[in-house]
């Protein structure tokens, strides 16, 4: 075997290596993007839940908007809470804004006694698949499927299903709303901790057929509307809405509804437990 041979072959594959390596280094310098040190300082204090929450194309659209002064406020990533506003307020240089800490609520109390099925489903286990075939298998073609969509598709574990409803443990939910979006019988919104009266129903059937579907339904009676003496409640499409606006927690609504599908509730005590308000 001629040596010589070998070594001019690792030679000329050492220069084509040292070649690409230069011209490598020239490109990068060259043609290198430079990193805005504001975007990155704000990127930095975002969660990386990339929810949505904030209006935004997740924790990246946010942080871009924020560094380059198309948004101003502070206070939209809602997982975040406080904390991340306050450390986006000193980044900016702006006053701190109050998040509204929010968490997710199931509005629908269709379990498995009060709502029955109307047909046996033997399709793909999933809510989005089972809406597609007549509204689902149940009674109710406003209520919850049952299927877990809504907690597959939760980040923080928060979702569980009981009797046939989904239910969701305060202390978890960080009210990024991806559940919201999930479910497709749009029947999760996101409520403000604060509340203290929620609406365990989302049917926007007529009385009767109401009362038919679901022994827990809203039958749109109106009598939480016209005891509410701060006009936060509101019968719309058959169901009761409330404005936590003006909701002063009374409690009176919960008292007069007849199918006890209005209920006191304490979020602040749960969340507290776990986050910091």
């Amino acid at each position: 075997m001629d040596f010589r041979l070998v070594l001019i072959a690792i030679a000329i594959v050492g220069l084509i290596g040292l070649a690409c390596a230069v011209i490598l280094a020239l490109a990068s310098y060259f043609m290198s993007v430079k990193v805005d040190e504001k975007y990155t300082k704000i990127r930095a204090c975002l969660p990386g839940a990339n929810c949505g929450a904030c209006g935004y194309t997740g924790c990246d659209g946010y942080a871009k908007a924020l560094a380059d002064g198309t948004v101003s406020k502070t206070n939209l990533c809602v997982p975040g809470a406080d904390t991340t506003s306050r450390a986006l307020s000193d980044i900016l240089g702006v006053a701190f804004e109050d998040v509204e800490e929010k968490v997710a609520y199931v509005h629908c109390n269709g379990t498995c006694e009060a709502a029955p099925k109307k047909a046996e489903y033997d399709g793909i286990g999933t809510c989005r698949s089972a809406a597609l075939t007549f509204g689902g298998p149940n009674s109710c073609v406003y209520g919850c499927l049952g299927f877990g969509d809504c907690a597959d598709a939760c980040p923080e574990n928060a979702i569980c299903m009981n009797d046939g409803i989904a239910r969701i443990d305060i202390r978890k939910c960080i009210g990024c709303g991806i559940c919201t979006r999930t479910c497709p019988k749009h029947i999760i919104s996101l409520i403000p901790v604060t509340a203290k009266t929620v609406i365990q129903c989302s049917s926007q059937a007529k009385g009767a057929q109401a009362m038919k579907e679901c022994k827990n339904s809203c039958i749109g009676c109106k009598k939480c509307e016209l005891n509410c003496e701060s006009g936060a409640i509101k019968v719309v499409n058959n169901l009761a809405a409330i404005d936590y606006s003006k909701c002063n927690h009374c409690g009176k609504c919960v008292e007069v509804c007849p199918r006890k599908c209005l209920k006191l509730a304490d979020f602040a005590k749960s969340y507290g437990a776990q986050h910091a308000l």
